[in-house]
């Protein structure tokens, strides 16, 4: 998994970046970057890598990263059969990390945004009113330009600056200790993740792709993720356990199997020991919430 060399994502003599993208699925790469990122889903699911948190993700889903904040929106398997057609869509804005030269946001008027962009080191995630009035400001500002652009993008920060619509994503003591050559290493970790967690995933074959022994590879995932690589991967299959309680009508032994838990007991004790309810109180809740 080679990520091509970019030395910025903005252009020279740009202020900030903004990109309309349409594909088959986003990017598949994990990486990370020297500049703020805001990214909203139009069109495509799937799950959600920010820092050592991890959800799944659908249209609407809105997130700021900060800089250096590793970060990987995998589309589900589906998008990534030619034969099925499917599609994703995306606004995404980049801006530098001394944006306007750092000088504005040390001035009083834009407390409340330099403030935000520190919190956005964990990554924002922009979810109800402020979700809504933000993606239609990006969606505008595909076709602004000049100084009018500048004022734009202030708009959308201070929008989220002021909302409470925000949420933090990665853990607080969440601290990014990956260097920039292990970039493919830990994609390759991810892909293989994600490619097999339906079935048999395991230690000693990420420990093979990553050209380390299996104690190597264990301190090496743990340092840089902040939990187990078998807890990693208990948290892929209980989300997908999830979409699917959310999504589909297979009977909770089925969807054991369809997320890689060979026993049902181990299944239901693993969803209760992370989701705090069992698979059947989980998606009658959820069934609950939407028929209200």
């Amino acid at each position: 998994m080679k990520t091509p060399f970019q030395k910025s994502r903005i252009p020279e003599g740009k202020a900030f970046e903004i990109r309309e993208l349409i594909a088959p699925f986003f990017d598949v790469n994990w990486h990370f970057h020297s500049e703020y990122q805001l990214f909203v889903v139009l069109k495509g699911r799937g799950t959600r890598f920010i820092g050592d948190h991890m959800q799944n993700f659908k249209e609407g889903d809105m997130v700021l990263t900060g800089p250096n904040l590793p970060h990987l929106w995998k589309n589900d398997k589906a998008y990534h059969i030619p034969e099925n057609r499917m599609e994703t869509h995306g606004i995404v804005i980049y801006f530098p990390d001394n944006f306007l030269n750092n000088s504005v946001f040390q001035l009083d008027e834009f407390e409340t945004i330099a403030a935000m962009l520190k919190k956005s080191l964990r990554g924002i995630e922009i979810k109800g009113k402020t979700n809504i009035l933000v993606r239609q400001l990006m969606v505008d500002l595909l076709e602004i330009r000049g100084v009018k652009s500048i004022v734009q993008l202030l708009k959308i920060l201070q929008a989220i600056a002021e909302s409470s619509d925000c949420k933090l994503i990665a853990d607080a003591a969440y601290i990014n200790t990956n260097k920039e050559s292990e970039k493919d290493r830990m994609g390759q970790v991810y892909e293989y993740v994600m490619h097999n967690y339906q079935s048999k995933v395991s230690l000693e074959d990420a420990a093979q792709l990553s050209n380390l022994s299996v104690s190597s590879f264990s301190r090496f995932f743990k340092s840089r993720m902040n939990k187990s690589f078998t807890d990693f991967v208990t948290e892929v299959r209980i989300s997908h356990a999830c979409k699917l309680l959310h999504e589909t009508d297979l009977n909770i032994s089925e969807i054991s199997y369809e997320c890689g838990f060979f026993t049902l007991s181990n299944f239901n004790k693993l969803f209760k020991e992370r989701i705090k309810k069992t698979p059947v109180e989980y998606r009658r809740e959820f069934m609950n919430t939407f028929s209200a």
